[in-house]
C-alpha cells in the first residue's frame, strides 16, 4: 500500500508539472571554463584508451611539429603584454607578402587564447593561442578615426598594437593621448592599418574600422592569421633565433 501511495504522489506531481510547465521560461544562462587536465586521469579505462589511441596519434601527429622557440614565456595582458606586442608586430611583418606597408597594426586581446611557454613552439601551441578562422585585412582610415579607434582601444582597457603606437589611457577608460612614430596623429591624413578581418567589421567594439576605406581582405585559407604567425616562427627558427617580445610603452595608464 505504502509503494502504491508513493507512486500515486509522483505521478501526481509529474502531471502538476506538466500542467504549470508553460508558466516556466529562461530568464538568463551563464557559462564557466573547466579545466580538464591531470585531475582526471586517477582511474584509467583500458577501453577508453584503446578506443582513442589511433585518433591521439593522428591528432598528435598534426599539433605536435616545432614551427617555432620562445625565449621566454609570453601572455596576453591588458593594458600592454609581450605576447600582444609580438602578434600585432607579427600581422606588421607580413605586409610585405601582400604588398603593404602598414603604418601599425592591431589585433584583439579577446582573439588571444593562450599562452606560449619557453622552448619549443608548436602547431598545437599556435592553434591554442589563434584558435579562430581571423584572416589578415589591410584598411586606410582617416586620422581622426584612427583617434577614434584609440579612444575605443581605450575604454577596453588597452587591445594589442605593433611598434611605434604610444597611447596613454587611463583607468576609467579614456584616452589622454596617441602617437604614431613620435608624432600626433594627423586628423586630415590617411593611415594604413594591418588587422583581423574580424576586426575589420567593426567587432569587438572596434566601431571606427566601420569607416574604413581600401580595404584588402583576402579570403584564401592560407591568410589565417595562425597560419602567419607559423610562417613568421619558422622563418625565426631558420635563422636560429628564438623569438622574444618586451613590454616598452606602447599602451600605459595615467590617472594624474
Amino acid at each position: 500500500m505504502r509503494k502504491k501511495l508513493i507512486t500515486c504522489t509522483l505521478a501526481a506531481m509529474l502531471l502538476a508539472c506538466a500542467s504549470c510547465s508553460h508558466h516556466y521560461y529562461a530568464a538568463g544562462f551563464e557559462r564557466s571554463r573547466i579545466l580538464i587536465d591531470s585531475t582526471f586521469d586517477g582511474t584509467q579505462s583500458g577501453a577508453v584508451a584503446g578506443f582513442i589511441a589511433p585518433y591521439k596519434r593522428q591528432v598528435d601527429s598534426i599539433m605536435s611539429p616545432v614551427v617555432g622557440r620562445a625565449a621566454g614565456y609570453m601572455a596576453a595582458e591588458r593594458p600592454e603584454s609581450k605576447l600582444s606586442n609580438l602578434l600585432a608586430d607579427i600581422l606588421l611583418w607580413c605586409g610585405k607578402n601582400y604588398g603593404e606597408q602598414p603604418d601599425f597594426a592591431v589585433y584583439n586581446m579577446g582573439g588571444i587564447r593562450s599562452a606560449l611557454a619557453e622552448g619549443d613552439i608548436t602547431y598545437g601551441d599556435v592553434l591554442d593561442v589563434a584558435p579562430f578562422e581571423n584572416k589578415i585585412c589591410f584598411v586606410t582610415l582617416t586620422g581622426d578615426k584612427v583617434t577614434e579607434l584609440f579612444g575605443q582601444m581605450a575604454a577596453t582597457g588597452g587591445e594589442a598594437v605593433s611598434h611605434g603606437v604610444e597611447l596613454v589611457i587611463t583607468t576609467d577608460g579614456r584616452l589622454k593621448s596617441a602617437k604614431l612614430h613620435g608624432k600626433e596623429v594627423d586628423p586630415e591624413a590617411e593611415y594604413r592599418i594591418a588587422t583581423l578581418d574580424y576586426l575589420a567589421q567593426g567587432n569587438d567594439k572596434m566601431t571606427a574600422f566601420k569607416s574604413a576605406t581600401d580595404v584588402k581582405s583576402p579570403a584564401e585559407k592560407a591568410n589565417n592569421v595562425r597560419f602567419i604567425i607559423m610562417k613568421y616562427l619558422k622563418e625565426k627558427m631558420a635563422q636560429g633565433v628564438s623569438v622574444d617580445s618586451k613590454i616598452e610603452g606602447r599602451i600605459t595608464i595615467d590617472d594624474k
